[in-house]
C-alpha cells in the first residue's frame, strides 16, 4: 500500500502537483510502520522538504534512541535547519565503540568548521582518520579543511590520496583542487600537469582561469596566452582574464596585442582601474603617449588617490616639460591624503625647471632621507646645490656618492675641487 501511494506521489511531484502529492502522503503517514516512516523521511529529504523529514525522524529517535543511523540522519536534518547546537548535542551521544562513530566525527567536523572552530574540526577528522585510515571521504574532508584554511601543503597529500582512487567527490574535481594547492605553494610545473588532466576531466571556466594564471605565475607565458585566449572565446565576459592575458603578451614582447587586450577588458569591466593603469604603461612603452595619458587619467578618475598612476603620469608630464601639470597633479592627489617620497623628488624637478629654486631645494631636502642611497638622486641633488652656490652642501652629497662608488672619477675630481675651496 505504502509503495503504491509513494509511487503515485512521486509521479505527482514530477508533474508539478506538489500539494496533491503531499496531501496523499500526509493521509497515509499515520498508518505506516516505523521502517516505512523512515523511508518516507528519506524521500522528503531528497525533495528538500526538510521540516517534514525532521518531524518523522524526531518521532523515530524518541522510539529508538540507541539506533545510531537514526541519530545520524536526525543530526543531518538539524544541520539543514541551521540548528547546529542541537546537531552537535545529538552526535555526541554516539559512543566511541559504535560503528557509526567515525561518521559522527565527520559530521561534527563539518559543524565545528561552520562555527569557525577549525582546530576542533581538525581534531575530529584526525581521530576519524586513525579509526579508518583508508577511508577516502576522510582524506577528502581533511584536504578540504586545509585547503579552505590556506594550508595548501597540508592539503596536497590528502588530495593525492583521493585522486589515486577517484577523480571527484561531491561534485568537486580532485585534480583541480590539487592543481590549485600546488600552484599556491609555488610548484607551478607540477600544478600545470594536474590542470591539464583537470581540463580533460572537467573543463569549466574557473579551471581554465586557474590553468592560465598558474602558467603565468610559472613564467610559461605562451601557455598562459593559449589558455586565456581559449577562456576568452568560451566567455568574453570573464573579466579577470584580461589583465593577465595582457601581461602575458607583454612578457612575450607583443605590445600591440597587450594593449588591444586591455582595451577589450575595459569594454567588459569599465571600472577596473588596474587595467587602465597597466594599459597606460603599455601605451608608454609603445610610444603612444596621448593614449597613455588618457588611460592613466581614467585610473585616477576611478581612484583619485592612486599613487602609482599619479607617479607614472607625472613622468609623462616631466618628459613633455609640462611642469605646471606636474605640480597641479601632485597637489590634487595630496588633497586626498596620499603621500609618497617620489612626489617630493618629482616636485623638486618641476620647480627646478620652472626656476623656482627655493621650492625645488625644499622638496629635494624632503626627498633626501628616502633617496640618499640612490646615486641618481644624489647626482641630481649635488649638481643642483652646485648651481645654487651651496657648494659646501654639494661637497657632502658628492662625498656620499664617492662612498657608494669609489671608482667614480668624475665625482672624485669634483670633490677634490670642492675640498680645495673649504
Amino acid at each position: 500500500m505504502f509503495n503504491q501511494v509513494l509511487k503515485e506521489a512521486i509521479n505527482l511531484i514530477n508533474k508539478g502537483e506538489t500539494e496533491e502529492a503531499l496531501g496523499l502522503l500526509a493521509n497515509i503517514q499515520p498508518t505506516l510502520h516505523d521502517e516505512e516512516k523512515l523511508h518516507l523521511a528519506e524521500q522528503y529529504y531528497q525533495w528538500g522538504i526538510v521540516d517534514k523529514a525532521h518531524d518523522i525522524m524526531e518521532e523515530l529517535h524518541f522510539l529508538y534512541p540507541e539506533e545510531a543511523q537514526i541519530t545520524l540522519f536526525l543530526a543531518e536534518l538539524f544541520l539543514e535547519l541551521e540548528k547546529e547546537e542541537e546537531s552537535i548535542e545529538l552526535l555526541n551521544t554516539i559512543t566511541t565503540d559504535h560503528e557509526a562513530y567515525p561518521q559522527a566525527l565527520l559530521l561534527l567536523a563539518d559543524l565545528y568548521q561552520m562555527q569557525g572552530l577549525a582546530e576542533v574540526s581538525e581534531q575530529k577528522l584526525q581521530e576519524a582518520k586513525q579509526l579508518l585510515p583508508n577511508e577516502l571521504v576522510i582524506d577528502f574532508a581533511l584536504g578540504e579543511l586545509y585547503f579552505h584554511q590556506g594550508k595548501y601543503k597540508h592539503a596536497i597529500p590528502y588530495y593525492e590520496s583521493v585522486l589515486n582512487e577517484q577523480t571527484s567527490i561531491s561534485g568537486i574535481y580532485i585534480g583541480h583542487r590539487l592543481a590549485e594547492s600546488l600552484s599556491a605553494t609555488g610548484e607551478f610545473e607540477k600544478s600545470l600537469d594536474y590542470y591539464k588532466e583537470a581540463i580533460v576531466e572537467h573543463e569549466d571556466l574557473n579551471t581554465l582561469f586557474g590553468y592560465g594564471f598558474t602558467a603565468f605565475q610559472g613564467g610559461f607565458y605562451k601557455t598562459s596566452i593559449q589558455v586565456f585566449t581559449k577562456l576568452k572565446e568560451a566567455d568574453p565576459h570573464f573579466s579577470s582574464l584580461y589583465l593577465y592575458l595582457a601581461k602575458a603578451y607583454e612578457h612575450e614582447g607583443l605590445l600591440a596585442e597587450s594593449l588591444e587586450t586591455v582595451q577589450e577588458g575595459i569594454k567588459v569591466d569599465e571600472y577596473n582601474k588596474e587595467l587602465y593603469l597597466f594599459g597606460g604603461k603599455i601605451a608608454i612603452k609603445s610610444g603612444r603617449i596621448e593614449e597613455a595619458e588618457s588611460l592613466l587619467r581614467e585610473t585616477l578618475a576611478l581612484d583619485p588617490g592612486h599613487i602609482e598612476a599619479a607617479i607614472t603620469l607625472t613622468h609623462i608630464f616631466l618628459q613633455d616639460e609640462r611642469y605646471d601639470d606636474v605640480i597641479e597633479l601632485i597637489s590634487e592627489i595630496k588633497r586626498y591624503g596620499e603621500e609618497d617620497p617620489q612626489f617630493d623628488w618629482t616636485l623638486a624637478r618641476a620647480y627646478h625647471q620652472k626656476e623656482e629654486y627655493a621650492q625645488a631645494l625644499n622638496h629635494y631636502q624632503l626627498a633626501y632621507n628616502s633617496f640618499k642611497e640612490q646615486r641618481e638622486f644624489l647626482h641630481e641633488f649635488g649638481y643642483f646645490l652646485m648651481e645654487e652656490g651651496r657648494r659646501k652642501d654639494a661637497k657632502e652629497i658628492f662625498g656620499e656618492i664617492l662612498k657608494q662608488d669609489p671608482s667614480n672619477v668624475e665625482i672624485g675630481e669634483i670633490l677634490l675641487q670642492l675640498e680645495e675651496e673649504f
